[in-house]
């Protein structure tokens, strides 16, 4: 895989990831039921989604031609809550979602310590056949450094489908749209196979991995995970670093991880996860400006999660 390619169907295949998994596994509620004689709306804390989520990158460095960055580590904090009432068309996607890329950069690296984006989500997902589920999701929001103001203010867009060819097979497929991306319109593909009782091979983006279901509460998985969002950084950025160029300049920062995990289901509304494995790929790329810092030196990390659904 080409990694300067990959930066533009990650946030589509993570839209795929969320439908394969409940095409898998919710067909018939997405039906809706006895649609007729439904009410329009749920009360709207009556299900949803959360996650929170901590990782630890240990010390690695990252060159652009002669000039490196050794030495430095990471903390990535991701917090999500989707509500998710139903209503007479579907299911609404509201909800706030927050990460932060925390780098331990010396003073004068042109490259920011805190990374952040402070979204709302607003989606839908709704059922077109008994076999073709669709979402289509915005993510307005805030998508800099340590302030969020209108310079750092962005939209993405996902539109996308699944189609449930059986209860152990579905193909993803859909479309990314981003205005700050290279190319802001990108399409894109995956597919989740259950090929025997206690294995399923989810093949899509962004954590592709192999599971195995141990017992009814404990899944293991060997996998990956793959994180790109763009941001910009503020308009004096560049000022400060004596690089003109960059003073608000958009800033792609992709990772890439490998690694094994358990997923211990805890309730019927609470898992928690651990992780663990190797950052074989890093890279941060002022694509406007033409300059990018790539991977010069991997690192191990370890990241815990609290998640499920209500």
């Amino acid at each position: 895989m080409i990694m300067r390619s990959r930066r533009y169907f990650i946030p589509l295949l993570a839209l795929a990831g969320a439908l394969a998994a409940r095409g898998a596994g919710v067909s018939e509620q997405a039906a809706g039921g006895d649609s007729a004689s439904a009410p329009w709306f749920k009360p709207i804390f009556a299900s949803g989604e959360y996650v929170a989520e901590e990782t630890y990158v240990g010390e690695a460095s990252v060159r652009s031609g002669n000039k490196r960055v050794n030495d430095y580590d990471e903390h990535d904090t991701v917090l999500h809550l989707i509500l998710t009432p139903r209503v007479k068309f579907g299911v609404l996607r509201l909800g706030l979602e927050w990460e932060r890329f925390s780098f331990g950069f010396p003073g004068k690296t042109p490259l920011p310590n805190t990374l952040q984006s402070g979204a709302l989500v607003v989606g839908l997902d709704t059922q077109l056949s008994d076999s073709i589920l669709v979402r289509v999701e915005a993510q307005p929001g805030f998508y800099g450094t340590t302030d969020f103001s209108s310079n750092n203010f962005s939209v993405p867009f996902l539109a996308g489908g699944t189609y449930i060819y059986n209860p152990n097979l579905q193909f993803v497929a859909g479309v990314s749209v981003d205005v700050e991306r290279q190319y802001p319109v990108i399409p894109a593909a995956g597919i989740r196979w259950k090929f025997a009782r206690q294995w399923v091979l989810n093949a899509i983006l962004p954590e592709p991995r192999l599971e195995y279901a141990a017992t009814k509460n404990l899944t293991l998985y060997a996998g990956g995970n793959f994180k790109e969002t763009n941001f910009r950084v503020s308009t004096d950025f560049g000022k400060l670093k004596n690089i003109p160029q960059l003073n608000g300049a958009v800033l792609t920062y992709s990772e890439v991880r490998a690694g094994i995990g358990a997923d211990w289901k805890l309730a019927s509304f609470a898992t928690v996860s651990a992780e663990a494995g190797y950052q074989p790929y890093r890279s941060f790329d002022y694509y406007r400006a033409d300059i990018r810092f790539h991977e010069n030196g991997s690192a191990p990390y370890g990241m815990l999660s609290l998640h499920g659904a209500f």
